[in-house]
Order: C-alpha cells, then sequence, then structure tokens
C-alpha cells in the first residue's frame, strides 16, 4: 500500500475513532469516561464528560472533514486534545478507578502509553508530508 493511501487510512480511522468516542461521551460510555475526570477539575463530572465529547465529534468531523490546507492544523488540535486528557488516565490509574476494563493497576498503567500514540497517530496522519 503507497504510504499516502496508509496515511488517509490513518486519517479517516482516527477521526472515526474520535466521533465514535464522542458519541460514547454522551451516550453509553458516560459513567465509565467520568472516572478518568480528575477531582481539581472546576465542573462537574458528567459536565467535563459531556464538553469534551462535543470536542471529539467536532475533532473527529474536522480530521475528516477538513480541506487539505487546514489537515495539519487540525491534526495538532486533536494531538494537544490527546496531551489535555492525559491527566484523567493518570489519575484513573493513581486513584485506582476500574473503568473500560482497565480494572487492574497493570491495565491501567499500560494505558498510560496509549496516549503518546494517539498523539503521534493525529500528527503523522495529518501532516503535509
Amino acid at each position: 500500500m503507497k504510504s499516502d493511501t496508509i496515511k488517509t487510512v490513518a486519517k479517516y480511522g482516527l477521526g472515526a475513532m474520535l466521533i465514535a468516542a464522542g458519541i460514547g461521551h454522551l451516550t453509553f460510555a458516560r459513567k465509565e469516561f467520568q472516572a478518568q475526570v480528575p477531582e481539581w477539575v472546576p465542573l462537574e463530572k458528567d459536565d467535563t464528560v459531556v464538553y469534551s465529547g462535543v470536542v471529539e465529534i467536532a475533532l473527529g468531523t474536522a480530521i475528516i472533514a477538513a480541506p487539505k490546507k487546514y489537515e495539519s492544523l487540525v491534526g495538532k488540535l486533536a494531538a494537544g486534545l490527546f496531551a489535555a486528557v492525559f491527566p484523567g488516565n493518570y489519575t484513573q490509574y493513581k486513584e485506582r478507578r476500574s473503568a473500560f476494563g482497565l480494572n487492574t493497576d497493570q491495565r491501567r498503567f499500560a494505558r498510560l502509553f496509549m496516549q503518546p500514540l494517539l498523539i503521534f497517530w493525529a500528527l503523522k496522519s495529518t501532516d503535509k508530508k
């Protein structure tokens, strides 16, 4: 498969994943996502989950639909979102909150390494090269 094709598939896959995660925030996985909201966030946990879900749907849609000249910017915004939610993943690990099948310290710890991969995915699937 050509690198342009791989990059396009990766970009659309990322967009679809963000849209699906955003829908989960608003519907079937709402309680699960609340386990990742740190206590120091100055909003109600449910509000935080809803707002982040809306952002994920918007970013996923933008990754799929943005004109070529804005792809890189949208990818950087998505990478920024993935970096911004890392404290939630750390909170889930540190406070031993079970959600999404992350019901052991080892699973919660392993999840921490997913965030850098998501950042890489967002940046590489939308870069101009």
